[in-house]
């Protein structure tokens, strides 16, 4: 088992190894301590820095710092260099000239090496500071500064207070000693200490007062390290390198190995070839290009160019435009084009013209379906007193054909005597039923009227809600509310195989319709009667909770009459006996109907049904109790 997990170790590590040769970072690296970034050849765990050399292994501490080499790191740039922050030397006296405290410090740094770019100073009256460090050879350097009082410096390090030296490049060791000539005896008042440092250049300024009492109580300074990939030059690893796309190969500053950078014209990591790499510079967006006056930048792969409008050339002496001379065949060129314009603007403008034409048609053809719908009726209806509380919502044609997708046939949610009901989608997503009516005579154009008006003005949550109407069409559109679940007559005569309408819900049920009626006959604002009362008629919704529907039949009854004389109509089997013979019409016509509906829920059995003996094919009939299929 043992063998087996180290293979497996063996295995991953592999993996990762190959994954970063390629050049592709590992998604699971660290990319950040504190506000340092970490980028490729360096990071904080195996497989994530360049495994050819351990050095670039740095550490990110618990308190979000990071670290190499004992040191913080402020700074990783893909030009080479690692910025840290290294500790000062130092050494104290009392007044006395005893020694109260020494730090001589030193730091390693692996295969990194010190740049050129820092400096060893020196800070203090009658001091001297050494350093010693490994590089071409074993090196030692140092300087003196000498002053008995704060007005002998002059603010600069030159010697007095503040000395300083070169640095040479390529050290991987250093040690830094500061001395005093005599202990800081004559100096103490102003002076107790001796302080000696690395530093990069123009990093620190001398103040004299300040720094000669405590150096400000700055304890850290940024020091500039150089790295670089191997011992080798570009041309000796060849293909070997690590440098990934759009980026070249450059050879150390430090004489040993080498780096890679981003061509001209390109920014990113040159050691991945993933998202993060060396990316094409979008110059028009920045600085970068030098195109001037007319001339417009046009970004291209790793460079720009700058280009001029038609008529210009572009002057490569400052990239900016200048206009062409006219040629001799000018005036010919505008007479060709002007011809050829207005030919090809003569169809343009028949077809303009003929659009303007089909949309004034189509705009009378509107309007004179508005009126044969009705729309005037409507017009004349609405504005009588007795539908003042009315409020229609008017939808346009295309509205309506859109939201039945053409008035497709697998929108159709029913077909009755009063016309085609289809399920539309509003532009708003919410899904209604749009009843769009049969074509007939102006009966029927009257009895669609008659249900906007009559639909209009009833307010009852047992009622389906008019949204609107639409009368622009060849046949006139009501658009109501949607109800999902089917008709009464689907649950109880088998259409819905799954219905759930128990003995509550029916006697449920019988409460609302009854409910119902009570509001039309006694509570509208203008008595209203249904006069086709059948479970046909009866919508249920997701909580089977009763919707009275298709009002396309009804009649409003006058506050001062409590009947009317019309011509018989009604579905058979729920029709009133009365109200057939005679053509009275009143509020017991529905309630008849009604009567008819609680059997239906009580016994199961349909109102009318041709397969039952001559004499009980109505429900109401005796002997109607034999099953109906």
């Amino acid at each position: 088992m043992n063998m087996v997990h180290g293979l497996f170790l063996v295995a991953i590590f592999t993996l990762a190894y190959a994954q970063l040769v390629k050049g592709q970072s590992m998604p699971s690296c660290q990319t950040k301590c504190g506000n340092v970034s970490i980028e490729f050849p360096f990071g904080t765990s195996p497989g994530c820095y360049y495994a050819g050399d351990p050095s670039f292994n740095i550490t990110c501490d618990p308190s979000n710092k990071l670290i190499f080499g004992g040191n913080e790191v402020i700074n990783i740039s893909h030009s080479g260099e690692l910025r840290v922050l290294n500790t000062r030397s130092y050494v104290c006296y009392d007044r006395q000239g005893n020694e109260t405290g020494r730090v001589n410090r030193w730091s390693s740094l692996g295969n990194l090496t010190f740049s050129d770019k820092n400096r060893f100073i020196a800070v203090g009256c009658n001091t001297y500071a050494f350093l010693n460090t490994d590089g071409v050879g074993n090196y030692s350097t140092g300087c003196m500064s000498l002053c008995t009082s704060p007005r002998e410096t002059n603010g600069s390090c030159t010697g007095g207070g503040c000395c300083q030296t070169s640095l040479p490049r390529g050290s991987h060791y250093f040690m830094v000693s500061p001395r005093s000539f005599s202990n800081h005896t004559s100096v103490y008042s102003f002076n107790p200490c001796s302080y000696a440092f690395l530093v990069e250049d123009g990093k620190y300024n001398f103040r004299s007062s300040e720094d000669l009492m405590n150096l400000r109580n700055i304890e850290r300074f940024p020091v500039v390290l150089d790295w670089s990939i191997g011992q080798d030059s570009c041309e000796y690893v060849g293909s070997g390198k690590i440098c990934r796309g759009n980026s070249i190969c450059s050879n150390s500053v430090r004489g040993t190995g080498y780096i890679c950078k981003c061509k001209e014209g390109f920014d990113g990591n040159p050691y991945l070839s993933d998202e993060n790499g060396c990316q094409d510079i979008n110059e028009c967006t920045t600085s970068r290009h030098n195109c001037s006056g007319s001339s417009n930048c046009e970004n291209t792969v790793g460079h720009f160019l700058c280009k001029c409008p038609p008529g210009y050339n572009l002057n490569a002496t400052n990239n900016s435009c200048m206009r062409k001379g006219r040629p001799e065949y000018y005036g010919w060129t505008q007479i060709f084009l002007g011809t050829t314009i207005g030919f090809l603007a003569i169809p343009l403008v028949i077809s303009c013209v003929q659009r303007k034409i089909k949309h004034r048609r189509n705009t009378e053809l509107r309007r004179h379906f508005f009126e044969q719908n009705g729309g005037g009726m409507l017009r004349q209806r609405l504005s009588g007193a007795e539908t003042s509380h009315v409020d229609v919502k008017i939808f346009t044609e295309e509205g309506m054909k859109e939201a039945t997708n053409g008035y497709e046939e697998s929108r159709i949610l029913g077909q009755g005597g009063q016309g085609t009901v289809y399920k539309g989608i509003l532009p708003d997503n919410s899904v209604v039923a749009i009843k769009k009516a049969r074509l007939g005579d102006n009966s029927q154009v009257e009895q669609f009227i008659n249900e906007v008006l009559v639909l209009s003005q009833i307010n009852h949550r047992n009622v389906v809600k008019l949204l609107g109407c639409c009368l622009e069409t060849e046949v006139p559109l009501l658009v109501y509310e949607f109800i999902n679940s089917g008709t009464l007559f689907d649950h109880l005569h088998g259409s819905i195989s799954n219905s759930s309408l128990t003995w509550e819900h029916r006697l449920r049920i019988a409460v609302e319709i009854a409910g119902t009626l009570a509001y039309l006959h006694s509570s509208a604002s203008i008595p209203i009667i249904h006069r086709d009362i059948k479970t046909a008629n009866i919508l249920l919704d997701e909580n089977l909770t009763a919707k009275v529907a298709d009002f396309g039949a009804s009649r409003l009854i006058p506050m001062d009459k409590e009947q009317l004389t019309t011509m018989v109509q009604g579905t058979l089997g729920y029709l009133d006996p009365e109200y057939y013979n005679t053509g009275l019409l009143n509020e017991k016509s529905d309630v008849y109907s009604f009567g008819v509906v609680l059997m239906e829920l009580l016994t199961g059995q349909k109102a009318l049904c041709f397969e039952r003996p001559q004499h009980s094919k109505h429900l109401r009939d005796p002997g109607s109790g034999q099953s109906c299929c």
